[in-house]
């Protein structure tokens, strides 16, 4: 480093004249032992409520700040929980990600976040460099891995991944109902008269998008409506996808009252195009998306959608893993979705 540099050579933290708390101290404080204390800090097992709410008033009286490294050699953990992502710019993972690191909070547990970008070697590495850091659980957010794969990593410790449905002893997994997503988004739209409706559907190798597909032609055989092909095109979840295929839609001379875009950034980049093509939503066409991006809520008109309720599942994943390592949290829920209802879509 340059002498003249603007950056010091080291990094000093000031300690100041305040001394450092025990457990002990804790412990005489709040009238209970030390391993009543560790069990509480740990959260490794239930104590009676009025000691436990006693040792919490201490801790806060007092600034009690565990020694995480001690604690980690002691339980022989790294206090570190990995979460492997596709892409830390999708708005929605973005959500995920927040709900997973607002549960972890006051926890010990710190995350280590890293992204496979839908490759699979791309996906093993990451997931080995996190491994070698002695995680003590993972988090898998979709991705390529199979589920042998999968499998195999959860032998070696805790493992909660999202689109599967597997079974292991040290696995557990969060599979949302997209088919029934798709039926809820199809419904609404032929429940206000459209029997005309044409969708831009998410990458065919992708559950989720396949399923939604499904849920879109089960609410048609439901309502005796015949799903026209035709107007059926392929996207890619993206906005750019979404710009495409509006694009190929509009191009194919065939007739349609609405459009389920299969994701909001689909619906986003068809939404685009429409504009740009004079084409008025909802007056002359309906329009409607899929996740409820916080971007949804501001279109022009805002956006009608099916809602994923991103946050919760980030914080359903984080209290999943921290169940696995011993932390008691009660009953754990799985979120489910929900009609969003603004000005996208209107009656045929």
């Amino acid at each position: 480093m340059a002498a003249n540099s603007k950056f010091p050579s080291q990094l000093v933290f000031p300690s100041g004249d305040k001394p450092i708390v025990t457990a002990t101290d804790v412990a005489r404080e709040a009238g209970v032992s030390i391993s009543t204390v560790s069990r509480i800090v740990n959260g490794t097992a239930r104590v009676a409520k009025d000691k436990r709410l006693a040792v919490e008033a201490a801790i806060a009286r007092m600034d009690y700040r565990p020694n995480l490294q001690a604690r980690s050699l002691k339980l022989g953990t790294s206090m570190i929980i990995g979460m492997l992502t596709q892409d830390i710019e999708s708005p929605f993972l973005a959500r995920v990600i927040r709900g997973f690191e607002e549960a972890l909070v006051g926890t010990g547990y710190a995350p280590i976040i890293v992204s496979g970008h839908w490759n699979q070697k791309e996906e093993i590495e990451r997931v080995g460099l996190l491994m070698d850091r002695r995680i003590d659980g993972l988090v898998v957010l979709y991705g390529d891995l199979s589920d042998s794969q999968l499998l195999e990593i959860s032998r070696r410790q805790p493992v909660v991944a999202t689109g599967r449905r597997l079974e292991g002893e040290h696995i557990r997994t969060l599979q949302l109902d997209h088919e029934q997503g798709g039926y809820i988004a199809a419904s609404h739209l032929l429940g206000l008269g459209h029997r005309r409706i044409a969708h831009i559907s998410g990458p065919p190798l992708h559950t989720d998008a396949t399923e939604r597909y499904a849920g879109f032609v089960r609410a048609h055989r439901e309502y005796g409506v015949e799903v026209d092909r035709d107007i059926v095109f392929q996207g890619d979840f993206l906005e750019h996808g979404g710009v495409l295929a509006m694009n190929r839609l509009l191009d194919c001379g065939k007739n349609f009252t609405a459009v389920f875009a299969s994701n909001d950034q689909s619906a986003m980049g068809a939404h685009l195009v429409m504009y740009r093509r004079g084409i008025r939503v909802p007056d002359d066409v309906s329009l409607m998306g899929f996740d409820d991006i916080p971007a949804a809520a501001y279109l022009t008109p805002p956006l009608t959608t099916v809602r994923q309720p991103f946050f919760e599942i980030g914080l359903y994943l984080a209290q999943s893993l921290l169940a696995m390592l011993g932390h008691d949290l009660g009953e754990l829920t799985v979120p489910s979705m929900e009609l969003v209802i603004r000005e996208s879509v209107k009656r045929c």
